[in-house]
């Protein structure tokens, strides 16, 4: 390099280096609610519309076990027919008759009659079988309440761990510029001295400005994290949180072994339990289409009154005369085309598929308890190894920083050490995150709620 252009390249860089670090560097902490992980999934559960909805499927199975009740309740209806006669009806006579020209008007100007119809079941298998089996769609709905909620509350963790991590992630960069930043001062004052090559003072300059990319993409991560963290709790996205929780271990208590989280999950997992109300339910459906082969036994009542006039009679002056009559009627199908035996087949098939679905879980469940508790157990090993290293690079990036300032250190050694620690710290952070991210998934996979799962870690 020209020596003339030496000292230009140097107080440029000494000029531009601070202007630019302090960009780099300057972040200050944006002031809003504090939430933690616990508020979050409270916020989140209360303004969920996927929870929502699942609650107004809850609804609607409590109207649908009422409708079917219908069926055994008396059914009481009333109505009122009036009839205004334009042309009279009349009965044709011989001519030679005592009426004359042979017909007799019998329909008055104006008629009206009211009736009260009251019908009561007395034996219908199929409607009993319906009414059990709405009964088991309303445990069903509990059940996808459940399972939604426990799929709110998951997908709430994640995206407060994700956030987290990001400003993890972003203040390892700056931690990084910060210490580059102090070897670009010690470059400087070296250069002076004339220890160091004007080469070191540029290479020191780039390790700063080859950080600033990296910095705006860690920044670009924060940002989206958070509106997706935002979006998930149901919160406007212009809404000012800061999260106080930390990515941590905590205390947490899971089963040992494949076979005690296997029987947990079968025991505690709600979209197991809504399968296997499912199956019950359909054998209430196979239940009710066989009930189509019994009779049906009811009662009924009426009670009628009727008048008829002619416009020169006031309303008053009409009679109304008054009748009623009590019933039994049994209806019993003899042959329906083959309707009923299809019915009930159908309903036998689904009951089949809905149990194979039932079996298919359970193996799935299986196969799912064996990877969450291994991928557990091995972001748990990851976190043993790497809280270890990080404090070896912490060491030996002193050590060389200590050795490049006294000059018998070289700058690539420098940079290498600055690496190893930025690695070490990076492998750490993500081992906690998916150590966290491993206990989420591991607590959605063995059914446990939301609270059960916060007090146990």
């Amino acid at each position: 390099m020209n020596k003339r252009i030496t000292p230009v390249l140097f107080f440029f860089f000494l000029l531009l280096g601070p202007a630019a670090s302090s960009q780099i560097c300057a972040a200050e902490k944006p002031e809003g609610t504090p939430i933690t992980l616990e508020d979050a999934v409270r916020i989140g559960l209360e303004k969920s519309r996927t929870l929502e909805i699942a609650r107004l499927d809850r609804q609607m199975a409590g109207q649908k076990i009422r409708e079917t009740w219908s069926q055994v309740l008396p059914q009481i209806s009333a109505d009122f027919t009036y009839t205004r006669t334009l042309q009279p009806s009349v009965i044709l006579f011989p001519d030679d008759s005592m009426f004359p020209g042979g017909k007799l008007e019998i329909s008055a100007d104006n008629a009206g009659v009211a009736n009260v119809n009251v019908n009561q079941s007395l034996f219908n298998l199929s409607a009993l079988a319906g009414i059990r089996a709405a009964n088991t769609v309303r445990r069903m709905s509990d059940e996808a309440y459940r399972n939604a909620e426990a799929g709110v509350v998951t997908d709430i963790k994640m995206a407060y761990f994700d956030a987290l991590i990001s400003k993890d992630q972003l203040r390892i960069v700056e931690q990084s510029i910060a210490r580059w930043e102090e070897s670009r001062k010690d470059t400087q004052a070296m250069f002076r001295q004339g220890i160091a090559a004007d080469i070191d003072t540029l290479k020191a300059f780039l390790s700063v400005e080859n950080l600033r990319p990296e910095l705006i993409q860690a920044g670009n991560r924060v940002s989206i994290t958070m509106t997706k963290l935002k979006n998930t709790m149901g919160i406007p996205p212009d809404s000012s949180i800061v999260l106080t929780g930390k990515l941590e271990v905590l205390p947490s208590s899971y089963p040992s072994d494949i076979a005690a989280a296997y029987g947990e999950a079968l025991a505690s997992r709600p979209d197991l339990h809504q399968l296997e109300l499912q199956v019950k339910a359909e054998g209430e459906q196979v239940a009710a289409a066989n009930a189509e082969h019994f009779p049906v036994l009811s009662a009924f009542g009426k009670w009628e009154t009727q008048t008829a006039f002619n416009d020169d009679t006031k309303l008053a002056d009409a009679v109304w005369p008054q009748s009623s009559s009590v019933g039994l009627k049994l209806s019993l199908p003899i042959f329906t085309g083959f309707r009923i035996s299809a019915k009930v087949q159908q309903a036998k098939i689904a009951q089949l598929q809905t149990r194979t679905r039932y079996e298919d879980l359970k193996a799935n469940i299986r196969a799912e308890m064996e990877i969450r508790l291994s991928n557990f157990r091995e972001s748990q090993k990851r976190i043993e190894v790497q809280s270890k290293t990080i404090s070896v690079a912490e060491r030996s990036y002193r050590i060389s920083l200590l050795r490049f300032r006294e000059g018998i250190g070289s700058r690539l050694e420098l940079t290498d050490a600055e690496l190893q620690l930025n690695k070490a710290k990076t492998n750490y952070l993500q081992a906690i995150y998916d150590y966290l991210v491993a206990s989420v998934q591991l607590d959605k996979a063995l059914g446990r709620s939301s609270v059960q799962a916060l007090r146990t870690k």
